[in-house]
């Protein structure tokens, strides 16, 4: 559990990263969009290869299609249930600098975050080793979440000691959903393992959906001269390392 906690970790420190170079490096939005077409498609290609194709073999299609539609409902409600608080544009540069805007922000992040984390330590279940492209997906998307989120907490004149505590806490809430995730599913059966695989998988392709990939279009269209379709050029670029990476475990 402790080893799961400890991956979980490392997968989530890219936020606590992001948010100090969102504070103190001035990177421009279009910089910031291209990193999130990439890291949205190595997520991609970890819930194909990695969650749903693992889900599969545990429980069979119908566990597969149970999971990822929980998982999609269960993102979608605490998705709403944050925008009604002022965080529908979490992963935006601008924002409010009130103190409901604050929550929000870290409720979204959680609710993006412990999915992904919780699946890092389900992939230590059975005694084989971290799973390399998950781990690596989490950590690549999680840098312009908190990068572009930090960088508008900042410009509304958030403190920057409260910015980095709280995607400290962030990062904590994930490890703690990555020892879990490996510590109560340990002696579970295939079909609970494989649906809270599914679920994950639903949750996480919900938010690329609802929020990463349109966010990186606005990013691109703010950035400069970006050339049309870089978006797309890098999601599949993502995707196509993840996959490379999962070939090699």
């Amino acid at each position: 559990m402790a080893e799961a906690a400890l991956w979980g970790l490392i997968g989530a420190s890219s936020l606590f990263i992001g948010a100090i170079v969102g504070v103190r490096v001035g990177l421009s939005d279009g910089v910031i969009g291209m990193v999130l077409a990439f890291g949205a498609g190595t997520l991609i290609s970890a819930v194909a290869f990695e969650l749903t194709d693992e889900a599969f073999r545990l429980g069979g299609a119908q566990v597969v299609a149970g999971g990822l539609a929980l998982g999609a409902l269960s993102y979608f409600a605490g998705s709403v249930a944050i925008a009604r608080r002022g965080g529908a544009r979490r992963m935006g540069a601008a924002g409010r600098a009130d103190a409901d805007a604050s929550t929000a922000l870290l409720l979204g992040a959680v609710l993006d975050g412990i999915p992904e984390s919780a699946v890092i330590g389900i992939s230590l279940l059975g005694g084989g080793p971290v799973g390399f492209p998950i781990l690596a997906a989490v950590f690549i998307s999680n840098l312009p979440e908190s990068i572009s989120s930090s960088r508008g907490m900042d410009e509304q004149g958030v403190p920057v000691r409260r910015i980095l505590w709280t995607w400290a806490l962030v990062c904590l809430v994930s490890a703690l959903a990555a020892g879990a995730g490996y510590g109560l599913l340990s002696g579970a059966s295939d079909d609970l393992v494989g649906l809270l695989q599914a679920f994950a998988g639903g949750a996480v392709l919900t938010m690329l959906a609802d929020t990463m990939i349109p966010e990186a279009y606005t990013l691109q269209e703010r950035g400069g001269p970006i050339p049309h379709g870089a978006v797309g050029l890098l999601t599949v670029l993502g995707f196509a390392v993840a996959y490379l990476l999962s070939t090699l475990e």
